[in-house]
């Protein structure tokens, strides 16, 4: 469903990103991990078309994102770490300008009304969104992110100002897209989410990947005993020495 081929990005002589592949299959939870600096950020934007790739390619639901950006857009739905809102607009309104920037017609009333609620948000569809808390905000992106019921999500930093609440109602979205069918690729630096939800997962470290695969195959790669947490792989992966400065940015 997504699919990242050899993926590069350059800035003069820094490799940003240096030959990453990916697959994310449907229904799949993917998670990306890796410290501060290490490329995660310039890959998203690579897979979502904000960002040109030096070389290699993006494939999102068998459409080049190079050759055809509109059909391979259409199906993605971003949630990015920082949403800019239209904080002029009331949560409803703003459902409905992202329909139409999909090119939905008909009727969105059921829709809207649908992710407001699951979202709980349908006591404040008719409120300025500049009166929303922080985590209203992160539901309400997440919701518009939802309106073309699309095959893929991606993810960067889902969790980040959610209250318990919002973080459950999070989980359940993800879980349930899941089941039905939607990919998810996952940025995060929470190591307990991850582990918790994902399927399968990779760790991104200057600029290549450097383990991927579910969480036993994970094990095996980084010589872990059977049972080892996310953090323990990364101590047997990357190294005692290089880790603290890693778990400490990855718990931030």
């Amino acid at each position: 469903m997504i699919q990242a081929i050899d993926l590069c990005k350059q800035y003069g002589a820094f490799k940003a990103v240096d030959g990453v592949n990916l697959h994310v299959r449907p229904g799949e939870i993917f998670g990306f991990l890796g410290p501060n600096g290490a490329g995660k950020t310039t890959t998203i934007r690579m897979l979502i078309g904000l960002l040109q790739p030096t070389s290699g390619r993006v494939i999102i639901d068998g459409h080049d994102l190079a050759k055809k950006p509109v059909e391979a857009k259409s199906v993605v739905g971003f949630i990015p770490d920082r949403p800019y809102l239209y904080e002029k607009l009331t949560g409803e309104e703003f459902l409905r300008f992202m329909g139409g920037l999909y090119g939905l017609d008909g009727d969105l009333a059921p829709r809207i009304d649908e992710l407001l609620r699951f979202f709980d948000l349908q006591d404040w569809r008719r409120e300025l969104i500049e009166s929303y808390s922080h985590g209203m905000k992160q539901r309400l992106t997440m919701a518009s992110a939802l309106i073309h019921k699309p095959k893929a999500i991606i993810v960067d930093e889902p969790m980040v100002g959610l209250d318990p609440r919002g973080a459950r109602l999070l989980k359940e979205a993800f879980k349930t897209l899941a089941r039905e069918g939607v990919a998810i690729f996952m940025s995060t630096h929470t190591l307990e989410i991850a582990e918790e939800m994902c399927d399968r997962l990779a760790i991104i470290q200057g600029s290549r990947i450097i383990a991927q695969g579910t969480m036993d195959e994970l094990r095996h790669a980084g010589k872990g005993a059977d049972g080892a947490h996310l953090e323990e792989i990364f101590l047997s992966l990357v190294g005692a020495e290089d880790m603290k400065d890693i778990i400490q940015s990855l718990k931030l």
